[in-house]
């Protein structure tokens, strides 16, 4: 087994997204250990590993991520953390909120959103990250059944953007970011509560509805605090997409021939181009998992309680997967699947949606983005000048700029 230095913290921070696969292709492996703040890990990166990681039940997230991740992104309690008949019969709560069906009705709300939102910021200049958290944050509340009265947007836009945003930071930012997520948690139980009490009826079929009425694997209903750990885990999420959105404006600015075709109702290769976005551009760098068991793999030995951490974003740049990955090429996705190739495009995890532990708001990322990709080639908007350029060694990362758009 190729070894590389004591400990890569350092190179970790400095290098970001490509340190992984960086020292794979300098090792000539697939598969290294290491040690992160001098704990030892196992990384590993492409789709075979993804499998593993995914779909041969030796992996659980239960201990595997750091506490000031957890505390902003999952919480203690929540579907990420569970294994076996208790994850699976969360995530099916997720499932049926957020599965394919729901999708249109999403969408459609979102370009609502979009428009009115534009009509209440006259601005001949703005952030389109800021705006399109503040127009996922209100798409996400009226999708889950969450009234208009009951929130206040611009708060909670931003406590989610905090989450996100200082998910993979460390210090006084992070600690912030968990004060203010520790009201919003808050607010969300409250929700909850109104529901039971009968003070509240969203529809049917609504997050706030159906985890305000889920009960677990033993028929016990979920505490307040937990369900609203849940109902955060659909919004928050939802606001990430924002940073999908602006590198989507990034492409369509940098290759005008994509916004041109959109911009002419040529949407034949729209969904390529969504999930070109996705795979090209970075979003969160990695996942860690705990092994649950001793084995082999690839030669090498697994023991039990082992922290490893695949890499999304080398798997999603890696060559033998991917013709020129460095290039944007949309065109790569023409007649792709995800039930015939689930563990290459890996932005948002691997394998199965139900059974595994892969994110269950891939169908509303691609949904919104999809949609956002048409917005943007249609409204008129223009990228001025200003820094578009993506810092890699920070996570989760954007264009500095945010990519502020113009009128006119």
């Amino acid at each position: 087994m190729t070894s590389v230095p004591f400990d890569s913290t350092v190179a970790l921070l400095r290098e970001g997204y490509p340190f992984v696969s960086a020292r794979c292709d300098a090792l000539g492996t697939d598969l290294f250990t290491s040690r992160i703040a001098l704990q030892r890990v196992t990384f590993m990166r492409g789709a075979p590993a993804a499998e593993l990681f995914y779909s041969s039940g030796h992996f659980t997230r239960r201990g595997a991520v750091p506490p000031t991740v957890q505390h902003l992104l999952q919480d203690k309690g929540s579907v990420q953390g569970l294994d076996g008949a208790a994850h699976r019969h969360r995530k099916h709560a997720f499932l049926a909120v957020m599965g394919p069906d729901a999708m249109p009705g999403l969408g459609d709300l979102f370009e609502q959103e979009w428009r009115a939102a534009l009509q209440r910021h006259d601005d001949d200049r703005f952030v389109l990250n800021d705006l399109a958290e503040e127009i996922l944050t209100r798409t996400a509340c009226r999708w889950s059944g969450i009234p208009t009265d009951r929130v206040d947007v611009e708060r909670l836009t931003r406590e989610l953007s905090l989450m996100v945003g200082w998910s993979g930071s460390q210090g006084p930012g992070n600690w912030y970011a968990q004060w203010r997520r520790r009201g919003t948690e808050r607010w969300a139980a409250e929700l909850v509560e109104q529901v039971r009490r009968g003070e509240l009826a969203p529809e049917p079929g609504t997050a706030l509805r159906v985890l305000a009425e889920h009960a677990d694997e033993n028929g016990e209903e979920l505490p307040s605090e937990l369900a609203a750990v849940e109902l955060i885990n659909v919004l928050r999420p939802m606001l990430a997409i924002a940073r999908f959105i602006t590198f989507a404006a990034v492409a369509l600015h940098e290759n005008p021939k994509w916004r041109e075709r959109f911009a002419a109702g040529d949407v034949e290769d729209l969904e390529p181009f969504v999930q070109e976005v996705r795979r090209y551009y970075p979003f969160f760098p990695v996942v860690p998992g705990r092994t649950v068991d001793s084995f082999t793999w690839d030669g090498h030995r697994f023991d039990r309680n082992e922290w490893v951490i695949l890499d999304l974003y080398g798997t999603c740049h890696d060559r033998r997967l991917w013709d020129d990955p460095e290039a944007f090429e949309p065109e790569r996705f023409r007649g792709w699947s995800w039930d015939d190739d689930p563990y290459s495009m890996i932005a948002q995890g691997a394998g199965d949606h139900a059974g595994t532990h892969r994110c269950p708001g891939e169908w509303s990322t691609v949904e919104l983005l999809r949609r956002a990709v048409v917005l943007l080639s249609t409204s008129g908007l223009t990228v001025p000048a200003q820094d578009l350029t993506v810092p890699l060694n920070r996570f989760p990362t954007m264009p500095r700029s945010g990519v502020v758009l113009a009128r006119g």
